[in-house]
């Protein structure tokens, strides 16, 4: 899994439940501050249509036809103002989120949970300060670690003509930044070349754009469920990826699947009753969450993770196969193997995505619908089928 899913927010925000209900992992759920004390790690999955339904049997490797493909989450701990600078529990779990190539913010729609993440009366506080808030604190995160060194940074720049993107980015290679990202950020930024005259309020504008770039976020509205209209229609009306969430309502769906009580896939918009032996309360409250799906189209979960990955990431997922006519590997095994990709790889890049030696060995592909031969230069697409040819033993 070459993907990994942040999860960040203040405390009390439905973050614990988010990542609990996304990879059913046992973790501490309460609320008080800082219930998660060290970053949780999980598997999580995005889900997609596989591509055997064009079989007249099923691969075995998805559900009717709904194939799911795990990504990693990492669950920090929640932050509160000032973070970067060591309050709460600090750069610490900032820190963890170097790792993530797309953050989720899990923020409490319904606006119970004050900027600390302290109950506060439904409706009181406004969720798109929270946004902004965790917007600032990675940036002056990056920003901290930027200006740590920057004089003699700067210095040594100039003396030994650096290159300025790569300096920076080795500056910051602990956030998970390249020098491709400082390079948009630079332009973005639109500030003078000449890093020696460079203010401090320079390198803040600097750092926020790399964070934008780097550290793509989307928004988890959750506890939507208990969220005042107004706030919905905030929420609805911002101009960044923003999924309607109840995490709350995930995990007893999940939950009760898993107990074989009811038959449900994550991303489904309802599920199917397999028990008998039910309690009225069970039966009123399967009743509640299949109301609630009706009327949201689902918990929002699934959904949130897909965008994640597949709007904010740009990916698609491919299928690599030995056999271009059975789709088929040696063993006999139907797609057995789904990688996710950048939009615009090539089979080529599939090709070292498989294994380094086919990588370096790599003669061609071939399109496991057409049967054609796949030209250097093709961009793959969402759910190719694809034969690499390699002369790798």
């Amino acid at each position: 899994m070459s993907i990994t899913i942040g999860l960040a927010g203040k405390p009390n925000s439905g973050k614990s439940t988010f990542f609990k209900s996304a990879t059913m992992a046992d973790v501490d759920i309460a609320n008080y501050p800082f219930t998660t004390i060290s970053a949780n790690r999980g598997v999580t999955y995005v889900r997609t249509e596989c591509p055997c339904i064009e079989l007249n049997h099923r691969c075995g490797n998805c559900v009717d036809g709904v194939r799911f493909v795990p990504v990693e989450v990492i669950d920090v701990a929640g932050l509160v103002p000032d973070a970067w600078k060591g309050r709460g529990l600090g750069n610490a779990f900032l820190d963890e989120l170097r790792q993530a190539k797309v953050i989720i913010h899990v923020i409490d729609a319904s606006g119970s949970t004050d900027i600390e993440g302290n109950p506060v009366d439904r409706g009181s506080h406004d969720p798109l300060d929270d946004i902004e808030f965790l917007n600032h604190e990675i940036t002056m995160w990056m920003y901290g670690i930027l200006k740590r060194n920057w004089d003699s940074l700067s210095r040594k720049i100039k003396a030994e003509n650096l290159k300025l993107e790569e300096a920076i980015a080795n500056q910051l290679g602990g956030a998970g930044v390249s020098d491709h990202q400082v390079h948009e950020a630079l332009v973005a930024s639109e500030i003078s070349r000449d890093h020696v005259k460079w203010t401090d309020d320079n390198l803040v504008t600097l750092c926020d754009n790399i964070r934008a770039i780097s550290k793509p976020v989307i928004v988890a509205a959750n506890k939507i469920d208990m969220a005042p209209e107004e706030n919905t229609k905030k929420l609805s009306d911002l101009d960044i990826i923003a999924v309607s969430t109840s995490s709350a309502a995930e995990f007893a769906l999940k939950s009760a699947s898993k107990s074989n009580v009811i038959k449900y896939l994550p991303g489904d918009d309802d599920f199917t009753i397999v028990s008998d032996g039910m309690t009225k309360a069970q039966k009123r409250g399967l009743e509640d969450l299949r109301e609630f799906l009706k009327k949201r189209g689902g918990t929002g979960v699934e959904d949130c993770i897909n965008r994640a990955v597949f709007d904010s990431l740009d990916m698609v997922v491919v299928y690599p196969v030995e056999d271009e006519n059975k789709w088929m590997d040696k063993k006999g095994r139907v797609l057995p193997d789904a990688y996710l990709m950048k939009k615009g790889s090539t089979p080529h890049d599939l090709a070292y995505q498989v294994h380094s030696d086919i990588g370096d060995h790599f003669l061609y592909a071939v399109d496991g619908r057409t049967r054609m031969r796949l030209g250097e230069k093709h961009k793959l697409d969402n759910g190719d089928v694809v034969k690499i040819v390699s002369s790798a033993k």
